[in-house]
């Protein structure tokens, strides 16, 4: 191994080693300028003798690249952001693509300066993501650069949205809970305003409906938090006592769920099997049994955003429409059979 090889080789010592300025010695490595064959097969020869790695980024700067994206999203806690970026990002470091990460805190004229800023650094992309799948306003149209939405959706049928398959995921967990021998399955739920908790009681409904099975009860809308689970197990067990098994719209809602069982005697999953959404790992591992929990793959989305938003940029014709992710159900002791 050379001495050159222990560092990184610049294009200087190049230079040096061709008999060249440093400017003839990156136009022969670029294939730039009129330059005489001899001396570009030097420079090349140089080069290659010293084990020269060209720094990527000030070649794409040299042809109006900067390899960064911008991540614009509103999730300030990073519950469902972080995930979505992380899978981003490891679809952006093949091709050695930086993120920017912008939270807009729910703000549209916040929202709307970091776009312009990101703009402004030259990105070659936007991501747009945030912790509700509802459809959203675009960030805008004929924008300069090509941008995809994920966990979230624009309203601009041109735009490319890409969410989690609720109604998949959710077919998932009844069909799971059916196939372990429960039939008075109850299901509670999100705020009824969000499209996730009005879908996923949609599959609750289709899976029943294909097995010949009866919901016990109907569907218990409320909030996403663990004190309505207490609730609406309450509410479920003094309405529904034989009910033997509970889907719950978020693994928020399944720990509350989990504790009322508890303290009613019921017994996990030997009475009352219970099954979550979203796998969120604070939530399913830390109730008590661990959660079997649908798991939207949030990176899964934020690789499959990237990869589309690379290939743009690569050139491929943009293709607008909204992609649904699938959903994998992860089993756990809160299911045993």
């Amino acid at each position: 191994m050379s001495e050159f090889s222990q560092r990184a080789v610049t294009i200087r010592e190049v230079a040096a080693a061709a008999g060249v300025s440093i400017g003839t010695a990156s136009k022969a490595l670029n294939g730039q300028g009129r330059l005489r064959e001899e001396t570009r097969a030097r420079v090349i020869a140089a080069a290659e003798r010293l084990e020269f790695r060209p720094n990527k980024l000030a070649q794409g700067l040299l042809h109006g690249r900067t390899f960064t994206v911008g991540l614009v999203t509103c999730d300030s806690f990073g519950r469902f952001s972080i995930p979505v970026m992380l899978g981003a990002e490891d679809a952006l470091g093949a091709g050695q693509i930086s993120v920017f990460m912008c939270d807009t805190r729910d703000d549209p004229i916040r929202e709307q300066h970091y776009v312009e800023r990101l703009l402004a650094r030259r990105v070659e992309g936007i991501i747009v993501t945030g912790r509700r799948t509802e459809p959203r306003p675009s960030i805008g149209t004929g924008l300069p650069v090509p941008v995809v939405y994920a966990m979230t959706q624009s309203t601009e049928p041109a735009d490319f949205s890409v969410i989690p398959d609720d109604l998949g995921g959710s077919l998932l967990a009844v069909r799971h809970l059916l196939a372990t021998g429960r039939r008075r399955v109850g299901h509670i739920t999100g705020p009824q305003r969000f499209l996730a908790a009005r879908t996923r009681a949609a599959g609750f409904a289709d899976a029943l409906a294909e097995a010949g099975a009866t919901a016990a009860g109907e569907t218990l809308f409320g909030e996403w938090s663990e004190e309505w689970g207490r609730q609406g197990a309450d509410i479920l067990l003094r309405t529904q006592p034989d009910v033997d098994a509970v889907f719950c719209g978020s693994d928020q809602i399944a720990r509350g769920v989990a504790e009322t069982l508890r303290d009613r005697g019921r017994r996990i999953p030997d009475d009352v099997a219970l099954v979550g959404f979203d796998n969120w790992a604070p939530m399913a591992l830390g109730s008590r049994p661990p959660l079997t929990t649908v798991d939207m793959n949030l990176g899964e989305i934020g690789r499959a955003a990237a990869t589309h938003l690379l290939d743009v940029i690569g050139g491929v014709p943009h293709q607008g429409g909204v992609r649904r992710m699938p959903c994998s159900l992860v089993l756990r002791e809160s299911t045993r059979a």
